[in-house]
């Protein structure tokens, strides 16, 4: 029996792990530190991004916002290794979150990155703001999708505590 299922197993009766549908499973489960790794990036990210900004458009000195990028990169690929180890774990209802919050943030980050280059930013300042919105837009959907696929069942991939209520709903629209 592994750890999480053992927890699982010992866990006190709530609402949530008498219904019968795997969610005490999925609710009381060891998982890595994998949102608080990303958010720890994502305030260095912001704080390197706000460092640089608040200097422009003179030259800033890029040592404390190069020391923040490879802080915040060096937890992101922590968090990104530690979660590729989880097993079980809802990958697929990840990637499906995952994907539409990237698609969201690396515009957000193109934006973000247009309005540095409109403004005429350009060298090493330029990169190193680019590298930051890079991971910046790998942080976000990260936390959101990990956070939607952590209370979801690994076995079903659907969410915790829904199990009659999702077959029923997939079968509302359907022409029999």
């Amino acid at each position: 029996m592994t750890a999480a299922r053992r927890v699982a197993h010992e866990a006190p009766a709530s609402p949530a792990t008498r219904d019968g549908d795997g969610a005490g499973f999925v609710l009381h489960r060891r998982l890595p530190p994998v949102s608080e790794l990303t958010v720890a990036s994502l305030a260095l990210m912001v704080s390197g991004g706000v460092y640089l900004a608040a200097h422009l458009p003179t030259l800033p000195s890029l040592a404390p916002a190069v020391g923040l990028l490879a802080g915040g990169g060096a937890l992101t690929v922590v968090a990104t290794a530690l979660l590729s180890r989880v097993r079980p774990f809802a990958w697929r209802r990840f990637f499906s979150v995952a994907r539409w919050a990237f698609l969201a943030y690396a515009v957000i980050a193109g934006l973000l990155a247009l309005v540095f280059v409109y403004d005429h930013t350009r060298g090493a300042t330029l990169a190193v703001l680019v590298l930051t919105l890079v991971v910046f837009a790998i942080d976000v959907p990260m936390i959101v999708a990990f956070t939607v696929a952590r209370f979801t069942d690994p076995a079903g991939d659907r969410m915790a505590g829904t199990a009659g209520r999702m077959e029923q709903a997939e079968g509302v629209g359907e022409l029999s």
